[in-house]
C-alpha cells in the first residue's frame, strides 16, 4: 500500500506515513523533536487541514498537520474541557448522589458547585481532589465515538445529567459525537486530550460557597490573589438567570420558541438601566469629592455605550458630564514603545503621554482652562487645534479606556477625586450544567459583528487579531479590575440568540485554508444550538446597538 504524504507545520517538513497512521503514532515517532519544541509539555491535539482533531485521528489522505500543547489556544480549550470531565468523573466516583455544576470562569480556572451531599466543603474538596489525582496517575485514555442520537440519549439518561439530555434531545443531528472516560460518558463542548496523564498542574480549592478548579501555568501574575468583586457580579447575574428560568441554552431556546423573546429583552434591558441608575447614585452620593469617573474594560465589553448611558443617568441627578478621550493623549510615533518583534505597542500604557494628562487633570480640577490635544492618527503626532476645556462645579469628567483603572494613568491625582468602574460582558447562561459559555467567546462574537459592520473586516481578520487582543487584556486590564469601585456586567441574557443571525454567516465565510478556520468551526458549533431572535425588538439605547448599529447614541 502506498504511503501518504503529510506536512508537519511544527517542523516545516514533509514526510510519508503508512495508510491509517494515527496522530499519536506520529508524535511517538518524533518524541524527542516534540519534547524540545514544547519544553517537555505533552502534545494535546492537532489541527489537521485546520480542523481540530484528537490524537486518535488517523491519516488516510494527504494532510497538513499542526500539533499543539497547552500554550496554544486550542490546547487550552482541550485541557480545560478534559479537566472538567475528569472532575465530573471524580465527583461521580466519590459521591454517586452528588451533582456537579460549572458556573463560570474565574481567575485562571472555573468556579464550580457540588450539590446533593451534606458533607462539609473542605472534606468534599479533599476527597474529590484525591480521586482526581488517582485518575491522573492511572493515565486513562479519553475516547470519543460518533453514534446515533437515540443511542447517545440512552447512555446520557443513565448519567443523571438532565440538562445535557435536554440539550441533546433538541439537536437536529442524526449522529452525535460523545466523549468517554473509563466507562463514564458525557457530551463536551470540545474534544479531549489523549489521556488523564496529560492533565498536570491543576488544583481544586475552596472558594466562597463552592470550589475553584484551576488550570496550570497562569500566563499573568495578577496583582491580587482573589477576585471577590468579579465573583460577586457573576453570582448576582447567576441569580437572575435562575429567577428568569433561563440558566441554560435549552431554557433560552424554549422561551424564544414560546414567543417570549420580546419580554426577555425588556427585562434584560430594564435590569441594565437599573444598574446604570444605581452606579450613578453611588457617584452622586460621593460628588462632594468625586470629580472624575474612570471606566475600563476589555474589548467589546460595551464601554462606550456604558459611558453614554451612565452620563444620561448622571444628567438626571444634575451633573454635567464632560469627557476626555485617551486617544488624544497618545505620544508621537518616535516615542511609542515597541514590541519584541519591532511593531509599535499601542496597548502599552507608556504609549500615552501620562505626564501631560496628569498636568491637564490637575489644572482642570483647580478650575483652570486647558488646551486639549488632538491626535492625528495618519501622521502619528498630537497637535493643538484650539480645543479647550474648563470644569464647572457641577461637571464630572469621564475618562474611558483600557488603562483607566491602572493607577499609573492618573498617579498625580488624589484617589478621593476618582470613581472607578469596570465593565465586562460576563456571560451567565450556560450550555448545560458542565459546559459554560466563556465570557471571552461572548465578546468575540460581539467584535466579529461590530468589525464587519463598522470596519469592513471579515471574521477571519477579527479572529486573527483576537489572540493579541486577549494578550493585551491579560497584561493591561485584568490585573487592575479589582481596583474598581463598582463592576458592571454588560452581558444580556438574550444576546447569543441575537448575535447568531449576524455572526453565523460571517463565520461560515472563513476559508478552510487559514489558521482561523478551526476557531470559526468551534464558534459555529456553539451558535447552531441557539434559536435566533428578531433584532427589531432591541431598543436603540441597548449596549447591543454598539455592535449591530442603529443606536440612538453618537459614537
Amino acid at each position: 500500500m502506498n504511503n501518504i504524504e503529510v506536512v508537519i507545520e511544527n517542523f516545516n517538513e514533509r514526510r510519508y506515513v503508512e495508510h491509517g497512521t494515527s496522530l499519536a503514532e506520529i508524535v511517538n515517532q518524533s518524541k524527542t523533536q516534540f519534547m524540545e519544541l514544547t519544553s517537555g509539555r505533552p502534545i494535546l491535539g492537532a489541527l489537521v487541514n485546520n480542523r481540530l482533531q484528537t490524537l486518535q485521528y488517523r491519516i488516510y489522505n494527504p494532510r497538513t498537520i499542526e500539533f499543539f500543547d497547552i500554550s496554544h489556544r486550542q490546547g487550552k480549550r482541550l485541557y480545560q474541557h478534559s479537566l472538567g470531565f475528569m472532575c465530573y468523573k471524580a465527583v461521580k466516583d466519590t459521591y454517586p448522589s452528588a451533582r456537579l455544576y460549572f458556573d463560570h470562569s474565574l481567575l485562571n480556572g472555573t468556579f464550580c458547585r457540588i450539590e446533593g451531599i451534606e458533607t462539609d466543603h473542605a472534606t468534599v474538596c479533599e476527597n474529590v481532589s484525591r480521586r482526581m489525582a488517582q485518575l491522573q496517575q492511572q493515565d486513562i485514555p479519553f475516547t470519543s465515538r460518533v453514534m446515533l442520537k437515540e443511542d447517545a440519549l440512552k447512555l446520557i439518561s443513565k448519567e443523571d445529567i438532565p440538562e445535557t439530555y435536554r440539550l441533546l434531545s433538541n439537536l437536529k443531528q442524526l449522529y452525535i459525537e460523545m466523549q468517554f472516560l473509563d466507562g463514564t460518558v458525557h457530551k463536551l463542548a470540545s474534544r479531549t486530550v489523549p489521556s488523564t496523564g496529560c492533565l498536570n498542574g491543576w488544583s481544586l480549592e475552596l472558594f466562597e460557597d463552592g470550589y475553584l478548579l484551576n488550570m496550570p501555568e497562569p500566563e499573568i501574575n495578577y496583582h491580587f490573589d482573589r477576585a471577590d468583586k468579579l465573583f460577586n457580579i457573576f453570582q448576582e447575574h447567576h441569580k437572575w438567570v435562575k429567577l428568569l428560568r433561563i440558566p441554560t441554552v435549552t431554557d433560552l431556546n424554549n422561551v424564544i420558541r414560546a414567543g417570549g423573546a420580546n419580554r426577555l429583552v425588556q427585562v434584560a434591558e430594564a435590569l441594565h438601566e437599573k444598574k446604570y441608575a444605581e452606579i450613578a447614585e453611588m457617584i452622586h452620593r460621593r460628588s462632594d469629592k468625586v470629580r472624575m469617573v474612570l471606566i475600563a474594560g476589555p474589548s467589546s465589553s460595551g464601554k462606550t455605550t456604558s459611558c453614554r448611558r451612565l452620563s444620561v443617568q448622571l444628567n438626571v441627578l444634575g451633573h454635567d458630564v464632560k469627557q476626555i478621550s485617551l486617544d488624544d493623549y497618545f505620544v508621537s510615533r518616535d516615542r511609542t514603545p515597541k514590541l519584541p518583534n519591532g511593531e509599535y505597542d499601542f496597548e502599552s500604557i507608556d504609549a500615552l503621554d501620562i505626564a501631560l494628562l496628569n498636568d491637564h487633570l490637575k489644572r482642570l480640577f483647580n478650575g483652570e482652562e486647558v488646551q486639549v490635544p488632538t491626535f492625528d492618527f495618519v501622521k502619528g503626532d498630537p497637535y493643538f487645534s484650539g480645543k479647550t476645556m474648563r470644569l464647572q462645579p457641577n461637571n464630572l469628567l469621564l475618562i474611558e479606556g483600557i488603562h483607566a483603572l491602572n493607577p499609573k494613568l492618573t498617579e498625580q491625582i488624589a484617589d478621593e477625586l476618582k470613581f472607578k468602574v469596570y465593565v465586562s460582558a460576563l456571560t451567565q447562561v450556560a450550555i448545560d450544567d458542565q459546559n459554560i459559555i466563556h465570557s471571552s467567546d461572548n465578546r468575540l462574537m460581539r467584535r466579529i459583528v461590530r468589525d464587519n459592520s463598522f470596519r469592513g473586516w471579515n471574521a477571519q481578520e477579527t479572529l486573527k487579531r483576537w489572540e493579541n487582543v486577549q494578550a493585551g487584556e491579560r497584561k493591561h486590564i485584568f490585573p487592575y479590575q479589582e481596583n474598581a469601585d463598582v463592576m458592571f456586567n454588560s452581558a444580556l441574557f438574550y444576546e447569543g440568540a441575537l448575535l447568531k443571525a449576524y455572526a453565523e454567516p460571517l463565520l461560515k465565510q472563513v476559508p478552510e485554508n487559514c489558521k482561523e478556520y478551526a476557531e470559526a468551526c468551534r464558534l459555529l458549533n456553539f451558535v447552531e444550538i441557539i434559536e435566533p431572535i428578531d433584532p427589531k425588538v432591541i431598543p436603540p439605547t441597548s449596549v447591543m446597538r454598539e455592535f449591530l448599529g442603529g443606536s440612538s447614541f453618537e459614537y
